[in-house]
């Protein structure tokens, strides 16, 4: 579902994201996440690139390759790299112990590949996203010969899943993987470690938009009305 974010939100994204971008520095190889606030990341990436700063970056989606292409962004492939120096990205919603849920723009399981091999993780969010516990729909990537079996166990869980459909074409949304996506609705989410594994324990999960295991390399970059603050877990 598109949603139209008021023109304050828009002004406290922008502004993370642009602190988030001013800690690349030269020869850095970094990770980019896959949304608009790592669109707003790569247009200020921009300017530094313009500038002479030098570094390379690993994609996370076709939009975001695309997106830095244009913007005239040196790329490397996952498997061209150990590890990265950071990964930026974005989250739907962060916990007060730094766990988040991520994947509406369907690309979790790659940027959790990412923040896997980063030594720090950045996260851009707004005031808006924090919460005390994680409480949205889950998603989850399932190989679509598998989604019929893992939305029912989930429903057994007892969860909704519901398969997300696209609103460009007739069809499910079909992520850069190749998979299907299942929003799964598991409620208040108390032990986001415990249900992250859980779900990627089901035959044919490639991966869910649980990131519970980041918290001590996560920098969180959050957007307020009249200030950046970062926070350190």
């Amino acid at each position: 579902m598109i949603t139209v974010e008021n023109e304050s939100i828009v002004k406290k994204k922008r502004e993370a994201a642009f602190h988030a971008a001013d800690m690349v520095e030269d020869g850095m190889v970094i990770g980019l996440g896959t949304g608009s606030t790592v669109s707003c990341v790569i247009h200020r990436l921009r300017e530094f690139v313009e500038h002479g700063l030098h570094f390379t970056a690993v994609p996370t989606s076709f939009q975001t390759e695309i997106l830095a292409r244009r913007n005239g962004i040196r790329l490397v492939t996952l498997d061209e790299v150990e590890e990265l120096d950071l990964a930026i990205d974005g989250a739907d919603q962060v916990d007060r112990n730094g766990c988040m849920l991520k994947g509406r723009g369907g690309a979790h399981t790659r940027e959790k590949c990412v923040a896997s091999v980063a030594k720090r993780l950045v996260i851009v969010v707004t005031e808006e996203k924090l919460r005390e516990s994680l409480n949205g729909s889950v998603p989850v990537e399932v190989i679509p010969f598998a989604y019929g079996s893992v939305r029912n166990v989930v429903q057994m869980m007892g969860g909704n899943a519901v398969l997300r459909e696209s609103g460009g074409k007739d069809g499910p949304v079909i992520s850069d993987n190749g998979n299907f996506i299942l929003d799964c609705d598991l409620g208040v989410i108390d032990d986001p470690y415990r249900l992250e594994v859980s779900l990627d324990t089901i035959p044919g999960v490639a991966g869910n938009g649980i990131f519970s295991r980041y918290s001590k390399k996560t920098t969180l970059v959050v957007g307020k009305e009249k200030k950046i603050e970062v926070i350190s877990f």
